[in-house]
């Protein structure tokens, strides 16, 4: 896979988890324009993680049918114009709905990019071209809450939506310049093969681990936001997006995930232990009523996510010899359906009962999680 098509397919994949995370750091400003609760504007996260709980299962039979460049063309132009109803929209349900339609079209874009790369890379480049894939969706991550925090702290919260959806229509055009691929033969999905992989002891207890993991992290960055207004009314919301930066850790940790493992003897039970204790411990740091030390904590919280992140799915990949297909799709289902839950509930408890309740759940969540990992 040469650098032009690399580049491009770089490209589309920040620029649509930009479109899937942007709203975030603008949640306060949703609830103060339409008058509504903090939980209810954090459903802009839920109704869209949602869809990508689920569709990860069954959107690579769609390439039956499609080519994974044309997929990814019509997708791709599909998710700027819903970008414009946002940016134009009046009422909030409105906003919903086009949050719900992006949940939809988010996993066929990804899922023909990651078989875009699989097709037209060879055996060697492969494992390369996806480590950057990885790095990309992390990288968008953080951007689109670092630009959305930027764009509306200067021009409003309506152009951040505007912005996207122009990003996402070049992107379109630079889609047209990749190589033409061939159709995917998908084989049917027998559901013995789901019975199978979950019964698997290991594997079920890593779903679960997982699950607990982004629950807390979906969690907390959505009520982000808000608690930076509770610590200062001065906050705006390109501080907020500065906030996320912690994130950017995550591309260390994916990048070096072999290295973690060495540092620990090979063992990534107890890398993924420790990663997860570094989770737990940055809570305490995010106790700390100061921007700065939240600042600081961020990047430990980010750390101890992304680290344990990678690690198990590294590790599922290899010791999935068979069905990698499915084990891969249990995997992302479980990640979204905690982070789509956790996007939501936490905000509940963070509303009635206030930040520090907030994070004696999450640590909760935690030690679940390192309970799971122990189990393996």
């Amino acid at each position: 896979m040469n650098k032009k098509y690399i580049f491009i397919a770089s490209f589309v994949t920040v620029m649509t988890f930009s479109a899937l995370y942007a709203p975030q750091p603008l949640l306060p400003v949703f609830s103060e324009e339409f008058c509504i609760t903090s939980d209810k504007s954090s459903l802009l996260i839920t109704i869209t993680l949602i869809p990508l709980a689920i569709a990860p299962l069954f959107y690579g039979y769609i390439l039956e049918k499609f080519s994974a460049k044309k997929l990814l063309l019509v997708a791709t132009f599909l998710l700027a114009f819903s970008e414009l109803i946002v940016y134009f929209a009046s009422d909030f349900t409105i906003i919903l709905l086009a949050r719900l339609i992006q949940g939809l079209i988010i996993p066929a874009i990804l899922t023909a990019l990651m078989t875009y790369i699989s097709l037209i890379s060879s055996f060697d480049s492969v494992q390369r071209v996806m480590s950057i894939y990885i790095a990309s969706t992390i990288m968008g991550g953080f951007f689109g809450r670092f630009i959305a925090g930027l764009i509306s702290s200067i021009f409003g919260w309506r152009y951040v939506f505007l912005f996207l959806s122009m990003s996402l229509i070049f992107s379109s055009f630079l889609i047209l310049k990749l190589k033409k691929d061939e159709k995917v033969k998908v084989n049917k999905i027998n559901l013995s093969v789901f019975k199978d992989v979950l019964s698997n002891k290991i594997f079920l207890y890593y779903y679960f681990s997982i699950f607990c993991v982004f629950f807390v992290f979906a969690a907390l960055l959505n009520a982000l936001p808000f608690r930076m207004k509770e610590i200062s009314t001065n906050i705006g919301e390109f501080k907020t997006g500065v906030m996320y930066s912690g994130y950017m850790l995550g591309i260390v940790a994916s990048l070096n995930s072999t290295k973690i493992i060495k540092v620990f003897k090979g063992s990534v039970r107890n890398a993924a232990l420790a990663g997860a204790t570094l989770y737990f411990v940055s809570l305490l740091i995010l106790s700390i009523e100061s921007i700065i030390i939240f600042f600081i904590g961020m990047f430990f919280f980010c750390g101890g996510m992304f680290t344990v992140h990678s690690l198990v799915s590294g590790f599922l990949n290899k010791l999935s010899d068979d069905h990698k297909g499915v084990v891969n799709g249990l995997y992302v289902s479980f990640y979204y359906l905690g982070g789509s839950i956790g996007s939501f509930l936490p905000i509940l408890v963070y509303r009635h009962y206030g930040w520090y309740v907030l994070l004696i759940t999450l640590g909760c969540i935690i030690l679940l999680a390192k309970f799971f990992i122990k189990q393996c």
